[in-house]
């Protein structure tokens, strides 16, 4: 089989750069090919140093060639590492190790707000970023189910002489969320200081590990947990989830409200939109607006942030859901690419947020209706 040297190149935009959010190709990673009769020759440099991503990046280099450009070549792959420089701290209570903290809200419940986070997680896990989730959602944790960790416990580890909760590890996504500590059988009925206390003590005795992101998972609301979490923490940028509904979207925008106080001031990164439509599996060209068309399209567009994507509503996704496997782990289906792109353009809002603002400041609060900066 003959083949020129643009084939490869074309193969190449099929293999996501590790931690980039971008193929091969779009990423620059690949800096030369070779060819060499039926040898040839793949540099490439990513900035993920683990050994890990080195060694997956390779081996799909590899397969896609021998699959998509002749089965019968040498593919030889040198891959080198540019780690980026570490980003100057975050102001305030940080989390040691964790470079970003991604708050998923809405304003109201049954929009399907942790179903996003935990397809979120799984599918910036799969480009090779490192993720841990904190299910902040107090009185009603749905991780460890999502996650098929229902029956897990976090155990106790002694770091730096301190004995530390180690989070719960699945599909290559660290979690800690109440549900593990509590009988599932049983209703969590505590203050908001005592829920505020639990968030803490899983957020900075946990043994986090070196994180690219962290998603809290918050209830829905804007009450005493999101104002807690703002206490406790810097958030890098929200990200707010609502169906096309008028009234979930009356509801989502109070909570981009509530971000943006000017005493808060947490960077929206935009709005998903979550049972955008449905499509019958027997007439998958057919679109059903059950809740209304465009909604956070237009409600995006009036807050004057982004929509970053919109997510069909699919029975898949709740079988998926209730049995711990979320949809983002499968393969070339509809939904996972979906939210790549959702993924791919909350990435991009991001980089331009870490660009353009200043790290985020933990605030004070002084009472339940205001706010001051720490």
């Amino acid at each position: 089989m003959s083949f020129k040297k643009q084939d490869i190149y074309k193969a190449l935009e099929s293999i996501s750069a590790p931690g980039e959010g971008m193929n091969l190709i779009e990423s620059k990673s690949v800096t030369n090919v070779v060819v060499f009769g039926k040898e040839i020759l793949v540099d490439v440099t990513i900035k993920n140093p683990s050994l890990q991503a080195k060694k997956k990046i390779e081996v799909e280099i590899m397969k896609v060639i021998h699959d998509q450009v002749d089965e019968k070549t040498d593919v030889k792959v040198n891959v080198k590492v540019d780690a980026p420089a570490k980003p100057a701290p975050m102001r305030g209570n940080e989390v040691p190790g964790v470079k970003n903290i991604i708050a998923v809200a809405s304003g109201k419940g049954g929009v399907g707000k942790s179903t996003v986070t935990a397809n979120l997680a799984v599918t910036l896990a799969k480009m090779g970023f490192s993720v841990g989730i904190l299910d902040a959602d107090v009185y009603g944790p749905s991780m460890p189910i999502m996650f098929d960790v229902a029956k897990e416990r976090p155990l106790s580890v002694n770091v730096d002489g301190k004995s530390k909760m180690q989070p719960i590890e699945n599909y290559g996504v660290k979690i800690l969320s109440l549900g593990f500590f509590t009988d599932p059988n049983q209703a969590v009925i505590w203050r908001g200081a005592m829920a505020s206390k639990a968030l803490n003590q899983m957020i900075f005795d946990a043994n986090w590990g070196e994180l690219d992101f962290l998603l809290v998972d918050l209830p829905p609301g804007t009450g005493d947990i999101h104002l807690s979490m703002v206490q406790a923490v810097p958030i890098t940028g929200a990200v707010i989830v609502s169906t096309p509904q008028a009234i979930a979207l009356a509801d989502a925008k109070r909570g981009v409200a509530m971000f943006q106080q000017e005493n808060i001031m947490v960077p929206v990164l935009g709005i998903i939109e979550n049972m955008s439509y449905f499509t019958p599996a027997e007439l998958p060209d057919n679109k059903y607006y059950i809740f209304g068309k465009d909604g956070a399209k237009n409600l995006a567009a009036d807050l004057e942030t982004t929509l970053l994507g919109e997510v069909p509503l699919v029975q898949s996704i709740r079988e998926a859901g209730d049995v711990g496997h979320p949809v983002a782990l499968q393969e070339d289906t509809a939904l996972e690419l979906a939210f790549i792109d959702i993924t791919k353009n909350m990435l991009s809002q991001l980089v331009k947020r870490n660009e353009d603002l200043p790290p985020t400041e933990v605030v004070r609060i002084t009472t339940m209706s205001g706010c001051s900066t720490k």
